[in-house]
């Protein structure tokens, strides 16, 4: 090879006629012989890091029996009401990203924007939504149906039943049952269903009209007008122990009942601040929320470096739940999505 010390002096085309040798061979040459690259240093610990042995305890309850099938934000908001602290959610979610352990299991569809009712509700029992789903029955082509009613603000499910047959009597029933056990008054309530002939029949209409109470129904062939439902029924499909198909009418109906009482008064839900919806319903959860603000303030006394960003706070209490809240640069009110029943 050419010294690059004659190049300097005399440039790279004089030395290469020098010697008697291309310049295309001399470039050649130079570039198989790259630098060595350079090694990167370990990045160094932060002070404020959980130590290993923080971070064992923290993988043991995510790995253990109780939580292996919650949410991070879920076992958070479990072990504050317990009073205990260990980490932040995101420090949750790091260290199991670092195991390669966070991933969607679940196969995830997607739809079409679509225009759809605008109903808002700010307190419990102002806004239901309902709907009907199938689930399996012993042989192919059976099907039991399962009537939901789900309030929208609390996620509190006022009402259910499993029947052998999707009928509008037997929703008419569970409806008038519903409203008079929640004991609501005439002009307070907003149900919203899709346009399934249960929830369009007659009977339900004249029923509704009778009891003062709003209907309102996702527009044509605009199923996922109806997200809380929806949102309810994925849940209960894709619990561990939901199974392929049920054995008897009683089967399904005792799996629904243990559901619905795990979900109205387990299941922290992260639409409502990660409360129970009877707290919400009720109106337990401002204090729930209070012990766990007292935990956070603990938990920053004694590790104040570990809050970086702002003071520990927990989530927000539920102000007002909407199906479909309305643009706000739109100057003039939207099209009316309700419609008031008249006999």
């Amino acid at each position: 090879m050419i010294d690059e010390t004659i190049t300097e002096l005399v440039g790279t085309k004089a030395a290469c006629r020098a010697v008697g040798r291309s310049r295309a061979t001399h470039y050649r040459r130079h570039r198989q012989s790259p630098a060595p690259p350079r090694q990167r240093r370990e990045p160094a610990r932060q002070p404020r890091a959980l130590t290993e042995a923080e971070e064992a305890e923290v993988f043991a309850v995510l790995h253990s029996q109780r939580f292996v099938d919650m949410a991070p934000a879920e076992i958070h908001a479990v072990l504050l009401d317990e009073g205990v602290y260990l980490c932040s959610v995101s420090t949750m979610y790091r260290l199991l990203r670092r195991r390669g352990e966070v991933r969607e299991r679940r196969r995830q569809a997607t739809h079409p924007p679509r225009v759809k009712p605008e109903l808002a509700a700010e307190g419990p029992n102002q806004v239901w939504s309902w709907d009907i789903t199938k689930l399996h029955g012993p042989v192919k082509w059976t099907y039991y149906y399962l009537y939901s009613i789900i309030d929208i603000f609390s996620r509190y499910t006022v009402g259910w039943m499993v029947a052998p047959a999707e009928s509008a009597a037997l929703a008419e029933k569970l409806l008038g049952e519903t409203i008079a056990k929640q004991d609501v008054d005439r002009d307070q309530l907003t149900i919203h269903a899709d346009n399934g002939s249960s929830m369009a029949s007659k009977p339900v209409a004249f029923l509704l009209a009778d009891l003062g109470v709003t209907k309102t129904h996702s527009r044509p062939h605009c199923s996922n007008d109806n997200p809380y439902s929806e949102s309810q029924f994925k849940t209960l499909k894709y619990r561990p122990e939901f199974p392929e198909k049920f054995g008897s009418i009683e089967d399904a109906r005792a799996f629904c009942s243990k559901f619905y009482r795990w979900y109205n008064t387990v299941h922290r839900h992260s639409g409502i601040g990660m409360h129970t919806p009877i707290d919400v319903h009720h109106g337990y959860a401002a204090e729930i929320r209070d012990h766990r603000a007292s935990v956070l303030e603990k938990a920053y006394m004694a590790h104040p470096e570990r809050f970086v960003r702002h003071h520990p706070v927990p989530p927000a209490l539920p102000t007002t739940a909407w199906i479909n809240p309305p643009d706000q640069d739109e100057k003039t009110p939207p099209a009316n999505s309700t419609t008031k029943l008249s006999k």
